[in-house]
């Protein structure tokens, strides 16, 4: 019973959370990000600023806080080892972003789509949200190196993924910006793996990802 009433509080609190943010995205998109205030957000949501900041410690956070890092870990984590790094990583990119495209859960296609690319518009055209879009973008980058590491702890081995995901990265960020031009016209998924067979060859996201 602990674990259920556990579980009931954590999917409150993911849906509060999703809510919350889904209010933040549109007023920032109708008004300007700089003209909305969190206090604009809370009333918005039907909820106390105080509830805003437990869930977003920051302004930036309502744009910027998704699940990408935890989808591409447990992504890279049930990955191969005997795959190059390249593979693992690309591979592991476009399965999140398949994830939080495909409208799972019962969540309307469309809406997810154009929630991120809202988003992604916001992420491009806010200074204050390109600079924290950085952090974010690095804190990616180390949850990706942390989950191909494992147990080693070999400083050759960290160098190899280190640069292995921040080429990555890279080429999925020229991706995302490119889906953002075209207002989402093309797949998401599809786009990355272009990118990626751009910068490091077909054969990267042509080959099964678990051969």
């Amino acid at each position: 019973m602990p674990e259920q009433h556990s579980t009931l509080r954590a999917q409150r609190r993911a849906d509060t959370q999703r809510m919350i943010q889904a209010h933040a995205v549109r007023l920032f998109t109708e008004r300007g990000y700089d003209a909305t205030t969190v206090t604009d957000v809370a009333e918005a949501a039907g909820v106390s600023p105080m509830t805003v900041y437990r869930h977003f410690p920051t302004k930036e956070d309502l744009v910027l806080v998704d699940q990408n890092g935890r989808l591409v870990a447990e992504r890279i984590a049930a990955s191969s080892a005997a795959q190059p790094l390249v593979r693992r990583i690309s591979g592991a990119l476009i399965d999140a972003a398949t994830t939080l495209t495909s409208g799972g859960n019962g969540d309307d296609l469309t809406a997810n789509k154009q929630f991120l690319l809202a988003r992604l518009r916001l992420m491009i055209s806010t200074p204050a949200l390109r600079a924290r879009h950085l952090d974010n973008n690095y804190a990616l980058q180390q949850a990706i190196v942390d989950a191909l590491e494992g147990d080693a702890t070999d400083p050759d081995t960290a160098f190899q993924a280190q640069a292995a995901a921040s080429a990555c990265l890279a080429a999925m960020h020229t991706a995302l910006v490119r889906w953002a031009e075209d207002d989402g016209r093309t797949e998401l998924p599809d786009l990355i793996g272009k990118a990626f067979a751009a910068a490091f060859g077909d054969d990267i996201v042509g080959a099964d990802p678990d051969a």
